[in-house]
């Protein structure tokens, strides 16, 4: 299997998390605070995630997105789960987006969805939008986790 999730220490990465998802700020954000909420364990599609698994996504996605709106000042967000290659999945384990939305960040609400649907592949997980180093990730993580108290006691708790 050729997982990035899988294969890669992203647990570093994470400033949420439950007992079986991590939540990890998006290497290449559409928009300030976009975020994964990513299983630990491999699953490929929503439609494969057991029910107790989907409550549990659900409300850590719902608790993230809290964070996220106060760390990046958000109005609204954008939830999001490419599932399946003909959806545009280009990375073949389940994760669900959260966009953070501010007023006036892109001239039309709408318009992010609009450049996915513009672009060669048509996908959110298009690997052609400029990518943070490991150093920014790392730094907005800790921006995220030292602003956030309970993000604070996931990582201190997570060492």
């Amino acid at each position: 299997m050729n997982c990035p999730f899988c294969e890669r220490r992203i647990d570093r990465f994470a400033f949420l998390a439950s007992e079986n998802f991590l939540v990890i700020y998006n290497r290449s954000p559409i928009l300030p605070g976009h975020s994964l909420v990513i299983p630990k364990n491999h699953f490929e599609s929503l439609l494969d995630l057991p029910q107790p698994l989907a409550s549990e996504m659900m409300g850590l996605s719902v608790h993230a997105a809290r964070l996220l709106k106060e760390v990046f000042h958000a109005g609204g967000f954008d939830w999001t789960i490419q599932d399946g290659e003909e959806a545009g999945q280009t990375v073949s384990h389940l994760h669900l987006h959260l966009i953070p939305r501010t007023k006036g960040d892109l001239p039309d609400p709408g318009e992010w969805f609009m450049e996915i649907e513009k672009s060669k592949h048509g996908s959110i997980d298009r690997a052609s939008r400029p990518r943070l180093s490991e150093g920014q990730l790392i730094e907005i993580t800790r921006r995220i986790r030292q602003n956030i108290p309970e993000a604070q006691r996931f990582y201190k708790g997570s060492r």
